[in-house]
């Protein structure tokens, strides 16, 4: 009976660690709204979006996981891997903030593109620093 009270924070962590990835991909999910596409570009907008939370559900399941190591993400993600992953949290997110301002509305498709490919191209390189 002891052991099982002694597992409890554990579990805990699990289970908040859990609800907080599903409310940052509702949150996500809420601002971006991926289903309304702008009338003049839908595509590209629709990739962007669509490349954006395919790369943060991959992002919150891998630090969910990693996390979740005996040893945290440093043991995970070591050395030089570590500086990589937060280049890899904050880039994308900086740019679907910044896909409003009106400095790249008048190029707003060519950055739709671009970061659809930063976005894919982060996404890879978490997977491989992952599994690797």
């Amino acid at each position: 009976m002891r052991g099982n009270i002694a597992n409890f924070p554990e579990i805990l962590n699990y289970i908040l660690g859990a609800l907080f990835c599903i409310l940052v991909f509702a949150l996500a999910y809420a601002y971006l709204k991926p289903h309304r596409l702008h009338h003049s570009r839908p595509l590209s907008t629709f990739a962007l979006k669509s490349s954006y939370l395919l790369y943060l559900i991959v992002t919150l399941v891998v630090l969910y996981f990693a996390s979740l190591s005996r040893y945290g993400l440093y043991s995970v993600f070591p050395g030089i891997e570590f500086f990589l992953l937060l280049i890899i949290v904050f880039v994308p997110t900086v740019a679907i903030f910044s896909r409003k301002l009106t400095h790249f509305s008048h190029h707003r498709v060519r950055f739709n593109i671009v970061f659809t490919a930063v976005n894919l191209i982060m996404t890879l390189m978490l997977l491989i620093m992952y599994f690797i």
